[in-house]
């Protein structure tokens, strides 16, 4: 008999991924197969879950087929009995109105494994990132969490409105934009204040976030002429009132309203994703395009000479650090092993990872390219010298060649190689309506490309890191609308931001 597999219902929150718990991002990383909805944060998938989990998209979109709940409930099942460990990703919390209690009531009676991951509701966050806070010591001691879409397929509807007019606290209600106007004409007929104040927040949470207020008497008019949009949630209480003192995250932000690409490889997108969403407001889609492997050590040690031997040691990515000091610990060498070489890096996060390993850099070009480390050590003395350079399996020859022209004795060790990472349908249906794409290789360009074909967002500006990927791009039927001055992220970001600024 086959190892039971297990089912678990997780809440991906309502739209920004430093919302997930950690108990989701564990379990993401654990799945091999995830079934996933429409309204996750963009880019959790591609950010969170292993390299060859099994994705499934099962969302339910307005005016499109999608799958019936049966039928989800259905392959939960069939999935989990196969042995599989499966992930059933949910917009928001799955309890709140995600229809999760349906696939758990699937699982339970099948005799299925499962776990419920809770998360941070919409109808919490929302609120709470538009400056609402929907409980307030001074005049709201309750609050009530209300569906503005009823099923279609009931006899007729639930909802008790004078219950509602007459609940003493904030009303919050999901998926109620397109019934809007019915709903405060209910809530005043059944004697709710047609002045009492109303928020419509538009994707909560997200570098998208916009945000109506209003009254009931004239909310419906104010989000028509605002053009807010699904999905969204609606706040009725006194508590609206506060957003005007208490409003932060859609201010000082220079990139709100902006949709950034980062296809930089998942190994290193996060800290760029961080700073655009977190400290600059954009809605970042991680799209991560390529991933890092190392080298088996049958392919790195017999390339690698005696450590003792070199003058001068090369670390052409961050990349290379972990594996290079893996092949010392093979040899049952560490940092001392590396005294009498000058060691010479390209990038400064490259140099900052050296540091955590007790070993400051000798040389770190100010342009953070090959050709800037090859200007960099031109006051070295190379000629007779034995010189290191590990790099990617497919680096360029451009580095060696220029030190061989030197005189140097050149070894080049190839630690890791660079493999195409397909980006989830999520992340690029999300990318092909972005405002910018950003490049931070050659190799994001070629595999982005590559992925996401005819939906390639033509109206997004185009973000390089340098000029090889900017060539790339060029050579690929790009154009590009902005290269950093200064070739590494923080220049990257300098140029984007500059762009918007003046956009």
């Amino acid at each position: 008999m086959g190892v039971p597999g297990k089912a678990y219902l997780i809440g991906a929150g309502p739209g920004d991924p430093g919302l997930l718990t950690v108990r989701a991002v564990e379990l993401l990383g654990r799945c091999d197969v995830v079934l996933y909805d429409r309204l996750i944060p963009a880019g959790a998938l591609d950010s969170l879950v292993a390299t060859g989990t099994e994705l499934v998209y099962v969302g339910k979109e307005p005016g499109r087929p999608s799958m019936a709940q049966d039928e989800i409930n259905a392959r939960l099942v069939e999935l989990a009995r196969a042995g599989r460990t499966v992930g059933r990703l949910k917009g928001g919390d799955p309890f709140v109105f995600g229809r999760g209690g349906e696939e758990a009531e699937a699982l339970a009676g099948a005799g299925v494994r499962f776990e419920v991951v809770p998360g941070i509701t919409a109808g919490v966050a929302a609120p709470a990132y538009a400056g609402i806070p929907i409980t307030h010591r001074d005049g709201a001691s309750a609050v009530a969490f209300v569906t503005g879409h009823e099923d279609p397929d009931k006899p007729e509807p639930v909802l008790d409105w004078d219950a509602l007019a007459a609940f003493p606290g904030t009303l919050v209600f999901y998926m109620g934009v397109r019934n809007l106007e019915p709903i405060a004409w209910s809530l005043v007929e059944a004697g709710r204040p047609e002045g009492e104040p109303v928020a419509v927040i538009e994707r909560g949470t997200t570098g998208r976030q916009r945000t109506a207020t209003g009254t009931l008497g004239d909310i419906a008019a104010r989000v028509a002429e605002a053009g807010i949009k699904p999905p969204a949630i609606t706040v009725v209480g006194a508590v609206v009132d506060l957003r005007d003192e208490l409003a932060w995250f859609e201010q000082g932000r220079p990139l709100m309203g902006k949709t950034v690409v980062v296809t930089r490889a998942r190994e290193q997108a996060s800290a760029l994703a961080e700073r655009l969403s977190r400290e600059l407001g954009a809605e970042v889609v991680a799209a991560p395009v390529i991933t890092t492997e190392p080298l088996a050590p049958e392919e790195v040690d017999p390339a690698l000479g005696p450590i003792d031997r070199y003058d001068l040691i090369c670390l052409t990515s961050r990349n290379a650090i972990d594996p290079f000091f893996a092949a010392l610990r093979r040899r049952r060498l560490d940092a001392r092993a590396l005294a009498a070489a000058r060691i010479a890096v390209i990038g400064s996060s490259t140099a900052a990872l050296l540091a955590e390993r007790g070993i400051d850099a000798d040389v770190v070009p100010g342009r953070q390219v090959a050709e800037g480390l090859i200007e960099a050590l031109a006051g070295e003395e190379v000629d007779g010298r034995r010189v290191l350079v590990a790099r990617a399996a497919e680096g360029r020859d451009l580095l060696p060649d220029a030190l061989r022209e030197r005189g140097a004795q050149v070894d080049v060790v190839a630690l890791y190689r660079t493999l195409p990472l397909p980006p989830s349908r999520a992340s690029l249906e999300a990318a092909a309506r972005a405002d910018y794409v950003t490049f931070t290789s050659s190799s994001t360009v070629r595999y982005f490309v590559e992925a996401i074909g005819d939906a390639f967002p033509r109206a997004a500006r185009i973000v390089s890191i340098g000029p090889a990927t900017s060539a790339t791009a060029r050579e690929l039927g790009l154009e590009v609308h902005v290269e950093a001055a200064r070739h590494d992220v923080d220049g990257l970001i300098e140029a984007l931001l500059e762009d918007a600024r003046s956009s």
